[in-house]
């Protein structure tokens, strides 16, 4: 019964703020596609260096000079839940609103530059290290990021609906309560993707770069 009722509320969350994960959707997936198209706009020389940088990294790779599995899990998970607690903070701000589509909009940009440039340099050899590298982890954090500023705009939307609307605003509280404990799920996913990001990718990663990439 208590998972029925938590699958209801999901539910209802996701219907009522359909349009609003609909365009944070759109707008990662629009930083994605403007960071692949950036690929294009690199001088000649700026490939060269960056994929220099990248062929260094895949020499470590083979031989196995990388970073120990668990320092790469603390600077991911880290990184990872100081990215979500800014989104955080700033939909409690109000008018960290904006900033909060912007953060998303560089993160999606990231994302599609290094699988761009990836494919760009490598072809299909690039698209397989994408896959094994980036996208494994990606698959929950992505998601997450996603949840996280829908739920950020929509507090920080609230917050100013109740501002402005006092006498038919909802309680601050249990908004705040409810937004908390998200943030608070959040993390712990961030944990399992972290873990993917510092165990599994990297074997992968070693797998295929050995395998004559």
């Amino acid at each position: 019964m208590r998972k029925q009722k938590y699958q209801n509320v999901a539910a209802i969350h996701f219907r009522e703020n359909s349009s609003i994960y609909l365009f944070v959707s759109v707008l990662f997936l629009m930083g994605i596609i403007f960071g692949a198209v950036i690929v294009n706009s690199l001088t000649f020389s700026q490939k060269e260096d960056l994929f220099y940088y990248l062929s260094q990294f895949f020499g470590q790779v083979s031989t196995g000079k990388v970073a120990e599995s668990s320092d790469i899990f603390l600077q991911s998970f880290f990184h990872n839940v100081k990215f979500i607690g800014l989104i955080w903070v700033l939909g409690i701000s109000i008018i960290g609103l904006p900033v909060i589509l912007v953060l998303l909009f560089m993160k999606g940009m990231v994302v599609g530059f290094t699988v761009g440039f990836l494919v760009n340099q490598m072809k299909w050899n690039g698209f397989l290290l994408s896959f094994v590298s980036i996208l494994p982890q990606n698959f929950i954090i992505i998601p997450i990021f996603i949840i996280m500023a829908t739920l950020a705009v929509t507090f920080s939307l609230k917050l100013i609906r109740n501002q402005f609307m006092k006498k038919i605003g909802q309680p601050i509280l249990p908004l705040l309560t409810r937004y908390l404990i998200a943030f608070l799920l959040a993390i712990v996913v961030l944990s399992a993707a972290a873990g993917i990001e510092a165990y599994l990718s990297p074997a992968l990663l070693k797998a295929v770069v050995q395998s004559g990439i």
